[in-house]
């Protein structure tokens, strides 16, 4: 499996994986403006992209998961929580559901509490067997921090839906078992996140401060110091449920 991760200008991760061997391949949280470089990056390894994947509605960037989609001529995916809010259909994704693109295979985890809509995703290369290789995980888990649970208002609900969701559904992945998040050090969209962009389930279990509290701290300790919202949030929002123009020249003005 071909694995790149592209650093974008505004902190954000994004992803691209694929089969060499069958030629398709997945994107995962495309920033508008930053297309050209997976068109071009599936056409230098030779696989079609298949799916493109939003891990959430994002608050802090415009997504170029639907113009992506378009150019490429694949599904566009979200969880199916967003049905009915966006003016576009798209692919709804379930959780425990398995995307497969030749031999890359992703299962899709619902891990709702930065925003209702999270997902996580699995990721499995046949090849090597079919242990899961690695997991995005958006911006539920990232390195040394998570995600900020106030974006959509109800910030003790949603932290407490976060924690469930950190300790039932990640935290129980195996220990060696990469994550990549879908930001680092800079983005708007958690507190104190590092500037490594990976980590592993078990050094997070291990040094992440906020995995070992009980609910009741947890929730305590990440409503305490509620950082100001992205700048534009509710353009962007809307510009990514399809209701106001939004993409590669508005998306160039990101926090």
């Amino acid at each position: 499996m071909f694995f790149k991760q592209l650093l974008n200008e505004d902190a954000s991760l994004s992803y691209l994986l694929a089969c060499g061997s069958q030629g398709k391949a997945i994107a995962v949280d495309v920033v508008a403006g930053h297309e050209d470089w997976f068109v071009e990056q599936a056409r230098s390894l030779k696989v079609a992209i298949t799916h493109v994947i939003d891990t959430h509605l994002h608050a802090d960037h415009y997504s170029g998961g639907r113009q992506l989609a378009e150019r490429a001529g694949a599904a566009y995916a979200l969880h199916e929580s967003d049905v009915g809010k966006t003016v576009f259909e798209f692919k709804p994704l379930r959780d425990g559901e398995i995307i497969q693109a030749g031999n890359t295979q992703v299962q899709v985890l619902h891990t709702p509490g930065h925003t209702e809509d999270s997902v996580s995703l699995l990721v499995a290369d046949l090849r090597r067997g079919e242990a899961p290789w690695f997991v995005l995980t958006g911006d539920t888990l990232f390195v040394g921090a998570v995600g900020r649970p106030d974006l959509a208002g109800r910030e003790r609900e949603m932290a407490a839906i976060l924690w469930q969701s950190l300790q039932k559904k990640l935290l129980v992945l195996p220990d060696d078992l990469e994550i990549f998040p879908a930001h680092q050090a800079g983005s708007a969209c958690g507190v104190g996140l590092s500037g490594k962009a990976s980590s592993t389930i078990g050094f997070e279990k291990r040094w992440n401060p906020l995995l070992n509290l009980s609910k009741e701290e947890f929730i305590a300790a990440i409503t305490k110091d509620i950082p100001p919202p992205p700048a534009e949030m509710e353009r962007i929002v809307a510009a990514n449920l399809g209701r106001v123009e939004g993409g590669a020249e508005t998306g160039k003005r990101r926090v």
